[in-house]
């Protein structure tokens, strides 16, 4: 198996282990089955745990980002309701099978003490979700600031569905994100 090839298998595994049952609750041998490579692959291409972990964020990090900006640029509406796609993804997302939450706060919660890597790649995710929306809320005329105030709306939507197991606090977030276009100026 070529290095593309392993690493890929590897990352799959890390991410659905590490995000079904957490980081600190799977070995790297779990990993290595899961993966079919050999725990001496394992450790050439990923030296420890931590560097396994924050390379499984790091690829999330990418995906998530990108599916939800294919999402929100599917939507043919107003740059309002381009604001408002991403709590219908995010209420798409919630109703997953397997759906845990953040794999960002998870990790973070796991680990943030003593793996400043993973802290590092946390909060890139949670700056890049912020100018994300802060693009999206400008894009839509609303006032300075209302970026980090959608990115405030969408985690406390996150952890409230992670925390009642149901893709409710998308909706809610969404009313609420509508309210705050409207307040702030933006062109609905």
């Amino acid at each position: 198996m070529d290095t593309d090839a392993a690493r890929t298998r590897i990352l799959d595994a890390a991410e659905e282990l590490f995000y079904a049952q957490g980081v600190q609750a799977v070995g790297m041998d779990a990993v290595r089955t899961t993966a079919g490579v050999t725990l001496r692959r394992l450790y050439q291409l990923f030296p420890s745990k931590d560097d396994l972990v924050e390379a499984y964020l790091e690829r999330r990090d990418r995906r998530w980002l990108a599916e939800l900006a294919d999402h929100v640029d599917a939507v043919a509406g107003t740059p309002a309701e381009r604001v408002l796609a991403v709590f219908d993804w995010l209420g798409d997302w919630f109703a997953r099978p397997g759906f845990r939450g953040c794999a960002f706060v998870n990790s973070y919660g796991e680990l943030g003490a003593t793996a400043p890597g993973v802290t590092a790649v946390a909060r890139r995710h949670k700056e890049a979700l912020r100018d994300y929306l802060g693009g999206l809320a400008e894009d839509a005329g609303a006032l300075p600031g209302t970026g980090v105030h959608l990115a405030l709306l969408a985690e406390g939507a996150i952890t409230l569905a992670t925390l009642t197991g149901t893709p409710d606090p998308a909706a809610e977030a969404r009313e609420a994100a509508r309210l705050l276009l409207t307040g702030a100026g933006a062109r609905t």
